[in-house]
Parts: C-alpha cells; sequence; structure tokens
C-alpha cells in the first residue's frame, strides 16, 4: 500500500511559509482508532494538565516523552510521519516529545500567541532546527479553536516570550507589527490532516465555543544534530526506531497506558500547569 509522504514541493513551502499542509495524511480507519484511543487510554486520562490562558480560561494537555510500541508510538514512530520530518529539516531527527491538545465543548480555552522555540530555546537547544506536525482527531474549525498562523514569521527568528496566564506567550507588540505584514492564517483541518509547522512560526489557536470538541495530537522533532547542551523535561538525542505505516493498524487499541514516559507538572517551568481529574 502507497502512504502519502512529503514531496520537494512540500519541503519548499514550509521554507517559505513555514508551515505546509498534507490533507489526508492518515486515513479515516487510522484516526478512528486514535479517536477511541483518547478515550480509552487510562494513562492519558490520568495525566491530563490544565493550563491557564490570558482570557480566563484553561486549556488541557498530555505530553509524553518516548514513544512505545503502541498506537501513539506507530504514529511518532512511522515512516511517513518521520522521513518527511527528516526530508524537510535535512537529516536525522529524535522524538523530542508527543502531546495531545484538547479543547472541550464551549469550555476549552486559547493558546496565546507563541513561538515554539519560544518554550525550547529554554531547555538548551541551540538552533531552531526543531518542527512539530499537528494531526488532527476531530474536525478543527475557527469556531473550536483551531490553530491560527501568521504565514512566513518563522523568518522573524526567535521573538522575546514571558509568562502569559499559565503559559509561555511571544511579545505581542511585535506579534501585532508582524500582522500588518504577515497573512494570518486560519489552519482548518479535517481529521486525518496533518500540519508541518517551524518551530519559530507564530501561532495561537481561539478558546473552543462550539459544541463539539478539538483534540489535537502533535508529534514534535528534533534534529539528532540539535542535542540540548542542557538537562531539562524533554529528552537528549535518542535514537528513533522507525516502524512501518502498517503498524498503526496492526497495533490497533494496543495501548501503553500509565506506562508511557509522561510529563509532570513540576517537572516544566515554562508553563504553570495542574492536574485534571477525568
Amino acid at each position: 500500500m502507497a502512504y502519502p509522504a512529503i514531496t520537494d514541493q512540500d519541503v519548499a513551502a514550509f521554507w517559505r511559509d513555514g508551515f505546509v499542509f498534507k490533507r489526508a495524511f492518515y486515513d479515516a480507519e487510522e484516526v478512528a482508532l486514535l479517536r477511541r484511543a483518547i478515550d480509552l487510554d487510562e494513562g492519558i486520562r490520568s495525566h491530563i494538565v490544565a493550563i491557564d490562558d490570558s482570557q480566563g480560561g484553561s486549556t488541557q494537555l498530555a505530553l509524553w516523552n518516548h514513544p512505545g510500541d503502541d498506537l501513539f508510538g506507530a504514529v511518532a514512530r512511522g515512516e511517513r510521519l518521520v522521513a518527511g520530518a527528516e526530508r524537510i529539516l535535512g537529516g536525522e531527527v529524535y522524538h523530542y516529545h508527543s502531546k495531545l491538545t484538547m479543547k472541550r465543548p464551549h469550555t476549552g480555552g486559547a493558546w496565546d500567541w507563541h513561538q515554539d522555540y519560544g518554550y525550547w530555546y529554554h531547555n538548551g537547544c541551540l538552533f531552531p532546527d526543531l518542527l512539530s506536525v499537528a494531526i488532527a482527531v476531530d474536525p478543527a474549525t475557527r469556531e473550536n479553536g483551531c490553530l491560527e498562523v501568521l504565514k512566513g514569521s518563522h523568518r522573524m527568528g526567535r521573538i522575546d516570550h514571558g509568562r502569559v496566564g499559565g503559559q509561555t506567550g511571544a511579545d505581542m507588540e511585535r506579534v501585532r507589527q508582524a500582522m500588518t505584514v504577515l497573512e494570518h492564517v486560519w489552519c482548518e483541518m479535517a481529521p486525518g490532516d496533518a500540519l508541518f509547522f517551524h518551530c519559530n512560526l507564530v501561532h495561537a489557536s481561539a478558546p473552543n465555543r462550539s459544541d463539539k470538541p478539538r483534540n489535537l495530537l502533535l508529534c514534535c522533532y528534533n534534529k539528532a544534530s540539535n542535542e540540548p547542551y542542557k538537562e531539562h523535561h524533554h529528552p537528549r538525542y535518542t535514537p528513533l526506531e522507525r516502524v512501518p505505516d502498517a503498524r498503526i493498524k496492526e497495533l490497533g487499541l494496543t495501548l501503553a497506558g500509565n506506562a508511557r514516559d509522561f510529563l509532570r507538572p513540576h517537572e516544566d517551568k515554562t508553563v504553570e500547569a495542574r492536574p485534571v481529574s477525568v
């Protein structure tokens, strides 16, 4: 079976715009497995944290460092995703972390404007040689708080960040000025769509004001040559063992549960997070 792949045109678009869409990167069966797994995985349910935004709301996430041999690990270690990240970044990558961001209907809060490198710079990554892949598990719309990006903002370099609510947010004077010259793109996505984006891309997402959930799985990769120079709450270089893309369906609802290496709220100094009871 042929699976979607990152092309030369995709690589060019990524470096021009700071992001590239891959529509239907995962099929309906794969997405259905992920959606069901989110409900069933006891590890995720018991490690959800809430992080306040600047608007009085809060958003929820579960984050883990090392991919295992379960459904979520098969996605993060899958050939199409890892090969795509390596083709874009131009060399070997390792799994920096994965996270599930969850916006509940009517209550899911915002992610304030930021760059991922605004966080990861403080973890000892010398260069912005990292990217994230956002995989839509549910429809992501303007109504339920899809990602918003400033097209081409990765070329601004890392801008200043500070504490915003419980998050690390970008200097809004600089963001507002960027909005006058850069296109503001709402990244609406259907389930199975993927968005590859640069760690210096300025992005945000609004609260979920709809009656639909918005679950988004993000797999983040660092270039092997960009190993952090200090210890922090994400891993140093760890060789990533790829698996065939067929492994996702072979594993089905095989879940690592609490055996997964979840982040504990007190370990991450870049946010103020608190446990959530589900």
